[in-house]
């Protein structure tokens, strides 16, 4: 089936896109109004509208490796990064922090953009921090990335809060009362629970995918599915070939060994070389577009077509599946799913009206 003809007339709201921090990598000079393709970035507008993406969360992300103050500091130039995006691209992009200007920017054609802070260590262990960030217009808080915080435990991290320490649970008590999503993609089980225990909004996970497809510890077990089913959430399934299957994810320990054994920093041109030699002569076991689907499918099986939504992480992985190349490509995803029997219905749900739901129940 011609995706074009399953997208006409849905409109996708995707969880989480890294293209700030390339960009912040690359330089901001990078000129989003034409075709990419080939440049190794996965998003510009032309293949945002062919994607038929409607709103976009844009990750401000941080790495780990920063200090507490330097990642306060650092998240809210990723903020700026994607105002001056906006400013930049008015005819294209609006911002919203709310469900009001999400559909305002869609009445009026330009794409949403949401701000979502990845890894809670940007607070610099700091309500206030988290007061300013809510003010500065981000809707949802990674609670870690792929290491603990002082009060959060990772997936991919020992544990050392058993789930969240006592601040962990003032800080998913915050993000309740200020109206902000707390997202729990990238942690450990037993915080997924924690927070789940505390929370009084609708679970939200921004790009993760089904533990019992792929066994990494970043995806989400059927017992947490089943309870973002009785919150009313959403897990937003990822593209990310390392949370696809299990062949990808052995790869994927494989090359962080590799990655822990270069001795250059992990940002410099040295580490990028030796990594890129590595991948180059190791190459990563296929994913497609079906690996995806199988994801999404399991998550509805366990949690209901009303808790599944999309959230790709594009330009935050090097490796892609086949047949989804970048933003143009959600109609060959919606299609394939169409051929599996999806009504037109429940398409609608998983690209643009559960997400929705849940963000307008958090943030208004």
């Amino acid at each position: 089936m011609n995706g074009s003809v399953v997208l006409d007339g849905l409109v996708v709201m995707d969880g989480h896109n890294d293209l700030p921090w390339r960009l912040r990598v690359r330089g901001t000079d990078v000129d989003l109004s034409g075709d990419l393709s080939g440049t190794g970035l996965h998003t510009d507008l032309p293949r945002l509208r062919r994607g038929g993406v409607g709103a976009q969360f844009w990750s401000v992300y941080v790495p780990n490796d920063r200090p507490g103050p330097q990642a306060a500091v650092q998240v809210v130039e990723q903020v700026e990064l994607v105002r001056g995006l906006v400013d930049r691209y008015p005819s294209a992009l609006a911002l919203a922090t709310n469900a009001y200007e999400v559909e305002r920017a869609r009445s009026s054609g330009r794409i949403a953009c949401l701000l979502g802070a990845e890894g809670g260590h940007c607070l610099d262990n700091s309500l206030v921090v988290l007061r300013s960030l809510h003010k500065l217009g981000i809707r949802y808080l990674t609670l870690t990335h792929s290491r603990n915080t002082d009060w959060a435990d990772s997936a991919t991290d020992t544990p050392a809060s058993h789930g969240l320490s006592p601040f962990g649970r003032e800080v998913v008590r915050e993000l309740n009362r200020l109206g902000m999503l707390c997202d729990l993609s990238h942690v450990s089980d037993q915080t997924m629970h924690a927070a789940l225990d505390i929370s009084a909004h609708p679970a939200f996970f921004s790009h993760s995918s089904a533990r019992a497809l792929c066994a990494h510890r970043r995806n989400v077990p059927d017992d947490v599915l089943l309870r973002v089913r009785d919150s009313g959430g959403v897990v937003m399934v990822t593209f990310v070939p390392f949370f696809l299957t299990d062949a990808c994810r052995e790869w994927g320990e494989e090359l962080a060994r590799v990655e822990d054994a270069i001795a250059a920093p992990w940002d410099s041109p040295e580490f990028l070389r030796e990594r890129r030699a590595w991948m180059d002569a190791n190459p990563s076991p296929p994913t497609t577009v079906r690996d995806v689907v199988d994801h999404v499918e399991h998550v509805r099986a366990v949690a209901g077509v009303d808790a599944v939504g999309l959230g790709s992480d594009f330009d935050g992985t090097e490796i892609v599946p086949e047949g989804l190349p970048d933003v143009s490509a959600y109609p060959a995803l919606l299609a394939e799913l169409s051929e599996r029997g999806w009504s037109e219905p429940e398409l609608r749900k998983l690209a643009w009206e559960n997400t929705m739901r849940v963000f307008k129940a958090t943030c208004g």
